[in-house]
């Protein structure tokens, strides 16, 4: 492991100086909010920085929630947002999915911005092989270990997004606020994350100078009821195989509104808008939820091994959609 220098800002517009800076001086720069995934990264040597921004100074762990909606900066830890009272209310969905991440001990540390921000965990990538994500010009998950490989949005990189909480705030319609050296700026979740296509190496449409300094949840509807259900390969420690955020605005039994967010199956958090058209405006019944699961999968193209994932991905859909109905 390279040696590197520490910094410690007391503000997040300072850090995306410092940011700034070494990068003008040719100098590798990263973040460290809880730097779980950093570490990881670091002991690989899929990252060899010369200067990690330690983000604990800057004091953005703060969570509010109103009857305008809620806040949380980015520094709040996931275990912080899974036990937080008026988020399990209001936005149940968000502290589930939270609350699903790793272990416990992970979470403790672990904060939101970082895990909206984490690198893939596809094992090419991170055993070093010349793909795609490591500024290669190979995706080797197409011919060869694909099993939990994208099925949707693939290609030229058929990783998955590893974040539980980035698909339950692309289905709360949330807002991140982004730091950098210029003038802040906002992006909506569904255009913060962004496919393979045209940088293969790229996640999300932060600079290198920029990063996520919180997350702003709209108020929900009156009958708003949300959830989010993960499937897993083992029990602890580990990313969804296919996962899903279910947000239902309901007007008694009939459903106005909905979103449906999955999980696992992308290199983004993968929204569904035919199912979502399919639910709004109808009484959710089983059959109509069995007609969203079929939905849910028009268009998948999975690879050799990951096929599995499409009854995985049908039924969690029909289920999730209506056990969440029914709730009362």
């Amino acid at each position: 492991m390279k040696a590197f220098a520490n910094a410690n800002p007391k503000t997040l517009q300072e850090a995306a100086a410092i940011a700034r800076d070494g990068h003008r001086l040719g100098k590798a720069v990263s973040f460290a909010g809880g730097g779980s995934d950093l570490i990881t990264l670091v002991k690989e040597r899929l990252v060899q920085p010369d200067i990690i921004v330690n983000l604990k100074g800057t004091n953005d762990a703060s969570i509010t929630a109103g009857a305008q909606g809620a806040t949380i900066g980015g520094l709040a830890t996931l275990d912080a947002i899974g036990r937080h009272d008026a988020l399990r209310s209001r936005y149940a969905v968000l502290a589930e999915a939270a609350e699903s991440v790793a272990t416990p001990q992970i979470r403790n540390v672990a904060t939101i911005a970082g895990n909206v921000c984490q690198r893939p965990w596809c094992w090419y990538y991170r055993n070093g092989f010349p793909c795609f994500k490591n500024g290669g010009s190979t995706c080797f998950s197409v011919t060869g270990e694909n099993e939990f490989h994208a099925i949707f949005g693939g290609g030229p990189s058929y990783i998955v997004h590893p974040s539980d909480t980035a698909v339950a705030l692309m289905a709360l319609d949330a807002t991140l606020r982004i730091v950098g050296p210029s003038a802040p700026r906002e992006a909506v979740a569904s255009e913060f994350f962004t496919l393979p296509r045209p940088d293969a190496t790229r996640e999300n449409t932060l600079a290198n100078d920029e990063l996520v300094a919180s997350i702003v949840l709209p108020a929900p509807k009156p009958g708003t009821r949300s959830t989010y259900h993960k499937i897993m390969d083992r029990e602890a420690w580990t990313h969804a195989v296919v996962s899903a955020a279910v947000v239902l605005e309901m007007d008694g039994n009939i459903c106005q509104r909905a979103h449906v967010v999955l999980g696992g199956v992308a290199p983004i958090p993968w929204r569904l808008p035919e199912v979502e058209k399919l639910l709004s405006g109808q009484r959710i019944t089983p059959e109509l939820a069995a007609q969203a699961g079929e939905l849910a999968i028009v268009g998948a193209r999975p690879l050799e091994k990951n096929k599995y994932k499409l009854p995985l991905t049908k039924n969690l859909v029909k289920r999730t959609v209506i056990e969440l109905a029914q709730r009362t």
